[in-house]
């Protein structure tokens, strides 16, 4: 207050800051406008308390977008890799992200039960991820792809699904790794009936209709040697993201006592880093090893 009051003493003195003061006061009255009813129009969307909030991604038209810029089938290293970079830069940024799950062109981010990020207003939670996740992709893609060049921007849609109970948070993430699990085996058969047996995709497509795990899993192993267990779990399983404590060692200069010249010594520091598993976390014992992701302050 004591500022505007200088300011508008300086009015009739012809003072510019006075004039400044009052443009200022002048907006602010503005705010309180006729038009400010259209905020009624907004929609509440806040998403309900004591529930696990789990945004998922997934590659919009992925399909057209893989072929055009030549990933490896049936996996590409690459790609997985890119997608699990840009999930981490997600979590890093948004620290209420308690876990996370990725296959393919698509990955889960489970939100803490008790998070109070902007309100856990939905469309929040689901448009910094989004967003974050799509300009990470363009951004690091020339880190993966050295000798690819992105021909057009990804595209990512998201969606929103609240979990009220640990148990349908973990059946959640079971289903999609069960998912990563059925989708890698048929598509390891799929190519490499085309790649190796040289069928068209429709004959490999009417090769596999009908079959079973266990006929695919004998397809690789009778017609290409393949082990499918034998698979990277990376392939298999998915990719888990969680937060770990990790002790780095870096060098750093000191002046010790006594000594004329700085030293290099080693120091230790524990930093809390998201880290990639490729594990199980259907059954219990991922669960068990890492209880601090279910508990009740989460």
């Amino acid at each position: 207050m004591l500022g505007c009051w200088r300011a508008v003493s300086a009015i009739s003195a012809g003072s510019g800051r006075g004039a400044g003061c009052v443009r200022g006061r002048r907006r602010l009255s503005m705010a309180k406008s006729k038009f400010e009813y259209v905020r009624d129009f907004e929609a509440d969307d806040t998403c309900l308390p004591n529930c696990w909030i789990v945004v998922r991604l997934d590659g919009r038209n992925f399909h057209r977008f893989s072929e055009q810029h030549e990933f490896k089938k049936p996996n590409d290293d690459r790609a997985l890799h890119l997608m699990t970079k840009c999930a981490q830069t997600v979590m890093q940024e948004l620290e209420d992200i308690a876990i996370a799950y990725g296959q393919s062109d698509e990955y889960s981010f489970v939100f803490k039960k008790k998070s109070r990020w902007f309100k856990r207003r939905a469309s929040k939670f689901m448009t910094h991820v989004v967003s974050q996740f799509a300009s990470s992709y363009v951004f690091y893609w020339k880190d993966y792809f050295k000798d690819q060049q992105l021909l057009y921007p990804p595209g990512f849609d998201g969606r929103i699904v609240l979990y009220p109970s640990n148990q349908n948070l973990k059946d959640y993430l079971s289903w999609r790794q069960a998912d990563c699990h059925i989708n890698n085996l048929y598509n390891t058969a799929f190519w490499m009936l085309v790649q190796r047996s040289g069928l068209t995709p429709v004959q490999a497509q009417d090769r596999l209709q009908g079959t079973l795990a266990g006929d695919k899993n004998e397809i690789l192993f009778s017609e290409f040697n393949i082990n499918y267990n034998n698979e990277p779990l990376m392939y298999r399983k998915g990719t888990v993201l969680i937060w770990q404590k990790i002790n780095e060692v870096m060098t750093k200069k000191i002046k010790l006592p006594k000594e004329a010249e700085e030293k290099e010594v080693e120091v230790t520091r524990t930093r809390t880093k998201v880290v990639p598993l490729h594990c199980d976390i259907i059954g219990d014992q991922f669960w068990e090893e890492y209880p601090e992701i279910l508990a009740d302050d989460s």
